[in-house]
């Protein structure tokens, strides 16, 4: 499914977006978000366009985890942004991670989901551990997800939860509650908001 079919499921339309933003003129200075050490921006610096502050908070999560995931300087990792479309995105507080290491989020989950329904039908103990130890050892997905949970600071609006959501939300938090309609918007990507 695309982005804009995933929008749609949502109640995002063109029209509404257009409707939404008819009246919205911001002047808070966006910067794209760079590119690190042992990480590299893949997507246009447009899909990417917050505020310095979120930047900042992004490049320093990024960088941790890509260094920490074994990448370098001379071997970086690719992450890949898009533009969302509405609340936080419209300020530039907020941004979109689709894919990292040219694999999308999706798709790393869906690697995780196997492999975690495989090692719950295996009967050793010490075999499921192995699996599930591979899987946080490299699947760049949820290593990406767990940085972005342990080290950022996210923004928690009055009444709201901490703005951390995407296909590992229910199981890793920190909103575990999350709704059915609201883990299936964030199926495919991972957004943050500062």
């Amino acid at each position: 499914m695309s982005a804009e079919e995933s929008w749609v499921a949502i109640g995002i339309t063109l029209l509404t977006v257009m409707l939404y933003d008819a009246s919205f003129n911001s002047s808070i200075p966006r910067v794209p978000v760079p590119s690190g050490k042992a990480y590299r921006i893949d997507s246009p610096p447009g899909n990417g366009l917050v505020t310095a502050q979120l930047a900042n908070e992004l490049k320093g999560v990024l960088e941790k985890f890509a260094m920490d995931a074994g990448f370098s300087e001379s071997n970086p990792v690719g992450i890949f942004f898009k533009p969302g479309v509405v609340g936080h995105h419209k300020f530039g507080r907020a941004a979109d991670l689709y894919a990292v290491g040219g694999v999308g989020l999706d798709r790393w989950k869906e690697r995780w989901d196997q492999a975690m329904e495989y090692a719950s039908r295996v009967p050793n103990a010490e075999e499921r551990r192995n699996v599930t130890n591979m899987q946080r050892k490299n699947n760049l997905g949820w290593r990406l997800y767990k940085a972005l949970q342990l080290f950022g600071r996210w923004a928690q609006p009055h009444g709201y939860p901490i703005q951390l959501f995407g296909p590992w939300t229910r199981t890793e938090g920190p909103w575990k509650y999350i709704s059915d309609r609201l883990l299936h918007a964030h199926r495919d990507h991972i957004h943050v908001a500062k």
